[in-house]
């Protein structure tokens, strides 16, 4: 082989040396080209795998969110559904002795740091450090260095003793006074108690001896006393008229915000929202009618209840709500229910059973038609008006004097009166002779078609409660005239068993209060109605 050719043979080897070793190169850069790429889609797919992770712990989170608020939200509703339910078996008595404070007063407890003396100091602890005399001291009677240092004990040990004394009088004298200041705390808390107690007495008494005061401070502790949902309002207050044992509440009554707006909350993944489905508006006028009536019911029930001295025969409630006229922007307060109720009749209903709206219907309640929009009802008894019905003559105040007396009126010029009123009303009235009128007082005409018809009207100045036999007279008078209404009206009041007797007859009962307002609203008559103190 020549040179040349040996040459050309290495310089082959070479360059398929070179080849392989490029391609080896190439091979490794591929293997780890792959390698990087597939240690990046490792991470990425162990990152997705985190965010998953981590993303589903979160969705899972709103979701518990929004059922947390859905339990929120049906704990509230099951509360506004209740309010009748959850009252029947609480006890709604005051317990007088349960308002007493007991006279066990505290004893004195001194402070901890003086509670216990020190230790007084003792004679051996000073004496301890003292060197005895050494058996040669005693053989050459040498005793001085030991009587000079027993002699330094003692002094110290007297000092200790003053300083003790001294400490120990400030001890006893900072007792002293603190014990001095205890009993005098004492004797002011238990006068404090005493009165307080007394007041208890004071008033448990009246209230068992039926005083009207303190029935309508015991019957505003019951109302005070029984629980509600936290965003009820508190407001009410109470009347009370001995003669006809009526008691006449106005009691405020919560809006319709109450009624929740959302019926469910759901969260949605795909928006990363809770969202609120809103409740539909029949249903929260539904359910705002049934929480007024709610209300109503177990109000009545629970004074009933309560009622541990009988003094009372019929409730009225009237419920009213503080709202904000949205024509006028003015506080208005507009009455949505009113329901009078003889005890008799509400001891026959089982309220654990009834359907509310067929109970009120029942006992006669002036109920609003349209309450979450605040359309407003007449009470049955005008709160305002009962306290300036049953006053004494020594207790009218100043500037009633020039407001007319209705029992200064014969008994004609009233019936005449009433006459007056109801023609202001629009009726058309004449009134009947006193020796022929059959016990009817006034004979009025309805015009209006269909609903109108002949009224007999019947006024009767009292000062006692109207019974139920002059119902029944109007009655057998109506039955006797053919007239399609009849009304009572009285300077007074009715007892229970006449609103039992009108219960589902065209009969209509006007009390004094009724009177009054009728008087103001539509003679504009600002009258008043005070009973002579010899007709006691």
């Amino acid at each position: 082989m020549s040179r040349r050719t040996s040459f050309l043979v290495v310089a082959e080897r070479l360059a398929r040396e070179h080849v392989r070793r490029q391609r080896q190169a190439e091979l490794a850069r591929q293997r780890h080209a792959r390698e990087q790429v597939r240690l990046r889609r490792e991470q990425l797919r162990l990152n997705a795998q985190r965010d998953k992770q981590l993303l589903k712990h979160y969705q899972e989170s709103r979701a518990t969110e929004a059922s947390e608020m859905n339990s929120e939200m049906q704990a509230r509703m099951d509360a506004l559904s209740s309010i009748l339910e959850a009252s029947l078996d609480a006890d709604p008595r005051i317990n007088f002795d349960s308002l007493r404070l007991s006279e066990d007063l505290p004893e004195f407890v001194p402070p901890k740091n003086f509670a216990v003396a020190q230790t007084p100091p003792q004679l051996e602890d000073f004496t301890r450090s003292v060197k005895p005399m050494s058996g040669f001291e005693k053989l050459l009677s040498r005793s001085g260095r030991y009587q000079r240092d027993l002699h330094q004990a003692q002094i110290l040990f007297a000092q200790a003793q003053a300083q003790y004394a001294a400490v120990e009088a400030d001890r006893q004298k900072l007792l002293s006074n603190l014990r001095a200041d205890h009993e005098a705390e004492n004797v002011c808390r238990l006068a404090e108690i005493q009165e307080r107690n007394s007041e208890v007495s004071q008033t448990e008494w009246a209230y068992r001896s039926g005083e009207p005061a303190a029935v309508v401070a015991y019957c505003s502790l019951v109302l005070n006393q029984s629980i509600y949902p936290d965003e009820f309002p508190r407001e009410g207050k109470t009347a009370f008229i001995p003669p006809s044992k009526e008691l006449v509440v106005d009691f405020e009554l919560p809006t319709a915000d109450v009624v929740p707006t959302v019926a469910d909350y759901r969260y949605v993944k795909t928006k990363d929202l809770i969202e609120e489905k809103p409740r539909k508006s029949p249903e929260i006028k539904e359910i705002y009618r049934d929480i007024v009536a709610a209300i109503a019911l177990r109000t009545i029930n629970e004074l009933l209840r309560a009622d541990q001295g009988s003094h009372i025969d019929v409730v009225v409630f009237n419920g009213f709500v503080n709202a904000v006229d949205p024509a006028t922007g003015q506080n208005i307060k507009p009455y949505l229910i009113s329901v009078r109720a003889t005890r008799a009749r509400f001891e026959e209903i089982d309220l654990r059973r009834i359907e509310k709206k067929a109970c009120l219907r029942n006992l006669g309640a002036h109920v609003s038609t349209q309450p979450t929009e605040l359309l407003a009802i007449k009470p049955i008894v005008d709160f305002e008006m009962v306290d300036k019905r049953f006053v004494e003559g020594s207790d009218v105040l100043a500037d009633l004097e020039s407001r007319p007396n209705l029992m200064d009126l014969t008994p004609f010029e009233f019936e005449q009166l009433v006459g007056n009123l109801f023609t202001k009303m629009g009726l058309t009235s004449k009134q009947t002779r006193s020796s022929r009128d059959g016990g009817v007082d006034v004979v009025a005409w309805d015009m209006r078609p269909v609903v109108g018809g002949k009224v007999v009207i019947q006024a009767k100045r009292y000062r006692h409660t109207v019974g139920v036999s002059a119902v029944r007279d109007l009655f057998g008078t109506m039955n006797h005239e053919g007239a399609n209404k009849g009304i009572l009206v009285t300077t007074s009041s009715y007892g229970p068993d006449a609103y039992d007797f009108v219960r589902g007859k065209p009969i209509e009962l006007i009390d004094g209060g009724g009177l009054l307002y009728y008087l103001q609203q539509h003679a504009e008559i600002e009258a008043r109605i005070v009973f002579p103190v010899e007709d006691k």
